[in-house]
């Protein structure tokens, strides 16, 4: 599944063009390398998205085409 879509079904991000619009300005690390929207996501990656001062870093769990507002966050595991 590509970066954006993925930000987008987990609710990391709420709207898929913001999800691009953060790849394209290089806000968005997979592995700590910085990646454009089209990257495949697999499981076990470990994303980074920048929010202005600050990093929230997540784990790939799950990988799914859509889910339910309440199941999103079964798809990805928060990193301290």
């Amino acid at each position: 599944m590509r970066i954006d879509k993925f930000l987008k079904v987990s609710r990391i991000i709420k709207r898929r063009t913001i999800a691009k619009e953060a790849c394209d300005t290089e806000r968005v690390l997979v592995n700590d390398k910085i990646v454009k929207a089209g990257y495949e996501v697999e499981i076990g990656d470990i994303i980074t998205v920048r929010f202005g001062q600050n990093d929230l870093n997540v784990r790939v769990a799950q990988i799914k085409d859509s889910t339910k507002k309440e199941d999103a966050t079964d798809m990805f595991e928060v990193i301290e």
